[in-house]
């Protein structure tokens, strides 16, 4: 039997469940600890407070002020510190896998690797290109120089790698027809996996509908708001429970106080128990414009909970229309409204649907076998999707 190596998690995000890809790591890393195999994350955040704090608080400077200089900055010197992290994990030469989170900090450990028995992984957990998702955030323009230059910096490191996770069917043929030369790379098609999420005994933790996602363009709670607000039109007064924090803050609370919904949305901006919430709610609904495999969404099936979202990028992979959840239109809130009240008000269909939802994830994204699939992978020991 293959002794799995020691596992090096690089990422250039801080140790916390803030986002999907942090949920994804941290648990691959209880996971990995739990079997006794060996593993650990590396972060910017581990290099001197010193240097560190001071340098990304310009950030919070650059960031109203200019997009474009304020990603550039972000990404330029975490990968300046995550490099330097890496460089002395490294420098033992001991055989090991590092499973870079993103491009850059792929490209770290590409550039400070120091024997060739030290292999380096990715998983694609973006969404097109991490050029659009900074699109998507309202950050950059796709005629922007940094956007030009964060796709070749993907075109340069996904080929040199010794292996590629993708989360689902949908970004591997993005990446494989938009980066030709990644189909030499050895890779393997792994979905992100998730953990039943424990509930909260807490009044805030209940309500009809909820959606957890930074407030940014990309995320389009706007269309929410506006379903919402169809909804009441027909005589149906549902809670929204909106969870996160982001540039479009103000501009929600604004649209909600215009379309009369301040006492059915509740904004509860970023909480990084965010997930305990999921059980306590009837349906998770869902707006964002492009998602790869959204572990949100699977974190709401694993709490019994139908989800409503559009059927674009990963997301049919995850659930059938009308089995663990529904599909509906961006462009169409009306329509949007009916299907909600449809379900809601449908005890029989809505029972189904909860039921459906936890198989879908017992099936297809537990822990266990997912986690385990891709130790074997990253140890060597590929096996089929």
């Amino acid at each position: 039997m293959r002794v799995p190596l020691p596992i090096v998690i690089a990422t250039i995000m801080r140790e916390r469940r803030e986002t999907g890809v942090q949920t994804h790591f941290l648990q691959f890393r209880d996971y990995l600890a739990a079997r006794g195999i060996e593993a650990s994350i590396v972060t910017p955040f581990m290099f001197p407070k010193l240097y560190v704090y001071p340098v990304f608080a310009v950030r919070r400077v650059l960031d109203p002020l200019h997009g474009s200089a304020s990603v550039w900055w972000y990404q330029f010197w975490h990968y300046v510190f995550l490099k330097q992290v890496l460089r002395r994990v490294l420098r033992t030469r001991r055989p090991l896998v590092v499973y870079a989170q993103c491009p850059l900090s792929a490209r770290a450990a590409l550039e400070t690797r120091t024997s060739p028995n030290q292999k380096v992984f990715m998983a694609v957990q973006f969404n097109i290109s991490q050029a659009d998702e900074w699109v998507g955030a309202g950050k950059v323009t796709r005629d922007n120089w940094l956007y030009r230059r964060i796709q070749t910096l993907e075109r340069e490191v996904l080929p040199r790698l010794d292996g590629i996770v993708y989360v689902s069917r949908f970004m591997r043929e993005t990446v494989e027809r938009r980066i030709p030369e990644v189909c030499a790379v050895r890779s393997e098609l792994i979905p992100n996996f998730v953990g039943p999420p424990e509930p909260l005994a807490q009044p805030e933790a209940h309500g009809d509908l909820i959606s957890i996602g930074s407030l940014e363009p990309r995320k389009n709670q706007a269309y929410l708001l506006r379903v919402l607000a169809a909804a009441s039109a027909r005589g149906r007064s549902y809670t929204l429970t909106l969870v996160g924090a982001g540039s479009q803050h103000r501009q929600l609370k604004r649209l909600a106080h215009e379309l009369r919904l301040d006492q059915q949305v509740r904004f509860l901006g970023f909480r990084a128990d965010a997930a305990r919430l999921l059980p306590g709610h009837r349906a998770y609904v869902h707006a964002a414009t492009m998602e790869n495999l959204s572990v949100t969404l699977l974190e709401a099936l694993a709490s019994h909970i139908p989800v409503f979202a559009a059927p674009v990028g990963g997301t049919p992979e995850i659930f059938s229309d009308g089995v663990e959840g529904v599909y509906w239109s961006l462009d169409d809130p009306v329509e949007g409204a009916n299907k909600l009240i449809e379900l809601l008000e449908d005890e029989p269909r809505y029972a189904r649907m909860k039921a459906a939802a936890a198989s879908r994830v017992q099936e297809r994204f537990a822990v266990e076998p997912v986690a385990g699939r891709l130790t074997d992978f990253l140890s060597g020991a590929s096996h089929a999707p």
